[in-house]
Order: structure tokens, then C-alpha cells, then sequence
């Protein structure tokens, strides 16, 4: 059900999905201008802090796993910068620790589901490399805690998750990216996350503050990831290419260039915005907020711009 959004006038807030366990919560919403006002959808996967009492009493570490699974408070980024240009904004609001959204749903680890299990052969395949590290559809352990659940998940629980946030929230997404270039005649992706610090911030090779991932190219036009980089650049701030973050299940699943729907991964570093413990915003986060606004009505402006070529080719 749509409602206009009380804190930004020709908006709409969306809200879809449940999360088990949580008073019929929604498990994302989706913030959109009236009017699409630009080519761009920003979605944060991994910024959800609404926990149900069930799912922190399963846990190990409730404190620590959720700090350390969450991309910790990127949404107040997303926010501001989806407000400044008017993008939509998609943000989950359940946890990653109950279901990433960034996973494919056939990414399960499933030594951790109690019950009727899909262990066909085409199953086992499917579970990537990601779930046999711990960090596959539903995380099960962090280097440093170990396990993080205190028994084996109901696979009825399992699958509640993927019908009630994990399937509604793709939906959603394809929606509004359908809409966008439906209006603008192509549209954009940032699917956006933070990342821990990679290393020094001083010297001949300190470590980036942001990472750029598109898949090696396969789920975003060329002169988009150019432009993002060229801005970084031209602003004075570090960044990388696909390196050590290429995007995941979001790109592969919705970044489609043939199609004029470009995706990219834009990973921050949590350094920027928080406070030295990296547990709570700081004054960084406005400085970081303000950067991007400027990066996302550039790439809106060439959205544009390769839309007209894309609809040309076409022709």
C-alpha cells in the first residue's frame, strides 16, 4: 500500500514483504519521487537493523554478528543522497543475518537446515563457493565468532524467508528498474554496501575508500563505470575497479545492458562515516553523503545520454 512520504514533498513510500517473526513489519520500502525524477535506483541490501526477538534468541552473538554483518548504517547514506537527487531508494529493512539479499536463493548452506531438504545434486551444485564459507543465503559463521546459530534452522523457516523477503524484494527491484526505463529509456542500479577498512589510509598505497564492482563488465555499461571512476578521481578520492569487490546475486540477477539496465556495486568504506569504533555515523557521513550526490547526477546525466544512443541503435 503507497503512502505519500511525510519528510519529502512528490514522494511515495512503498513499503513490501513481512518479516517473520517481527509484527507483520515490512521486510523493505521502497522511496520514490512522483514523477521518477531521474533514471536511478539506489538499493541498500545490507542495512537492515529490524531483529525479532526469535531471531537474536537463535543467535550466538547477537551483538557482534549483527554489527559485523551489517553494512552499518549505509542507509542514512543512501538516504541523503536519494533525497538531494531524487533517485529511488530501496532499502531493506530485515537483516541480513535472517536472509541476505544479495544471495541466491539456491545459495544455501544446507549442513545448517533441520527438515525436509533440497539436496538434489543440481542443490549441491548451486551452493556456491559463498554458503561453503559461512556466508551464503543465511549466513552461519564469521572468522573470530564461529557459529552464529545455537541449533539448525527449521527448513520451513528457510523457506518463510525467501517468500516473505528475499522473492518480494527482487520483485520490486525489477519493478522499479522497469519503470525507470520504461520513463527514461534506460536505467541504473547502485546497489550500495560498506566494507571494512582495507588497509592504511596514508602513504604511497593507501587503501580506497570506495569500489566500484560490475561484474568484470558483464552487468554495466562501460562508460557509466567510466564516468564513476573518473569522478572519484577528479574529486580527489580513492577507488578501485572490481577489486576486492565484483558485486554479486543483485548484478547478476538485474544488471542487464542489453536491455538498457545497467548495475553497479558501490561499496564505502564504513572509515569514512563512522566513528573510530565503526559502530555509530560521524561527522564523515555528510561529507561522504555530499560526494555522492554529485557522483549519482553525473551517471543520471549519462543514463541519459546512452539512453538517446540506445534508443537510436534501436531504431
Amino acid at each position: 500500500m503507497q503512502a505519500d512520504d511525510p519528510d519529502l514533498p512528490d514522494s511515495v513510500l512503498t513499503p513490501g514483504g513481512t518479516i517473520p517473526g517481527a509484527d507483520d513489519q515490512p521486510a523493505f520500502v521502497m522511496r520514490r519521487r512522483k514523477s521518477l525524477a531521474i533514471p536511478v535506483l539506489i538499493a541498500v541490501p545490507h542495512a537492515g537493523r529490524t531483529y525479532p526477538d526469535s531471531l537474536l534468541q537463535s543467535m550466538r552473538h547477537p551483538e557482534e554478528a549483527a554489527l559485523r554483518l551489517e553494512d552499518r548504517y549505509v542507509d542514512l547514506v543512501a538516504r541523503k543522497v536519494a533525497e538531494a537527487t531524487g533517485a529511488a531508494l530501496l532499502m531493506a529493512n530485515a537483516p541480513r543475518a535472517m536472509i541476505d539479499l544479495n544471495r541466491s536463493p539456491e545459495d544455501v548452506d544446507w549442513e545448517m537446515v533441520n527438515g525436509p531438504r533440497n539436496t538434489t545434486m543440481r542443490a549441491r551444485l548451486a551452493a556456491g563457493r559463498r554458503s561453503r564459507s559461512g556466508l551464503g543465503l543465511v549466513p552461519r559463521r564469521l572468522p573470530g565468532l564461529g557459529e552464529l546459530w545455537r541449533q539448525r534452522m527449521p527448513a520451513i523457516e528457510l523457506n518463510e524467508r525467501i517468500e516473505h523477503i528475499h522473492a518480494p524484494y527482487h520483485q520490486a527491484l525489477s519493478k522499479m528498474l522497469d519503470s525507470l526505463r520504461d520513463r527514461w529509456g534506460a536505467a541504473l542500479l547502485i546497489d550500495m554496501h560498506s566494507m571494512p577498512p582495507l588497509g592504511p589510509k596514508t602513504g604511497a598505497d593507501a587503501a580506497v575508500d570506495f569500489v566500484l564492482g560490475d561484474r568484470f563488465g558483464a552487468s554495466c555499461e562501460s562508460h557509466l563505470v567510466s564516468a564513476a571512476l573518473d569522478h572519484f578521481d577528479e574529486r580527489g578520492l580513492r577507488a578501485a575497479h572490481n577489486r576486492p569487490y565484483a558485486g554479486g546475486y543483485v548484478l547478476d540477477r538485474h544488471g542487464a545492458p542489453a536491455r538498457a539496465v545497467s548495475a553497479m556495486q558501490l561499496e564505502i568504506c564504513r572509515a569514512a562515516y563512522l566513528d573510530a569504533p565503526l559502530r555509530e555515523p560521524a561527522d564523515g557521513l555528510d561529507h561522504v553523503a555530499e560526494e555522492l550526490v554529485l557522483l549519482v547526477r553525473r551517471l543520471a546525466d549519462e543514463v541519459c545520454k546512452g539512453a538517446q544512443g540506445f534508443a537510436q541503435a534501436a531504431e
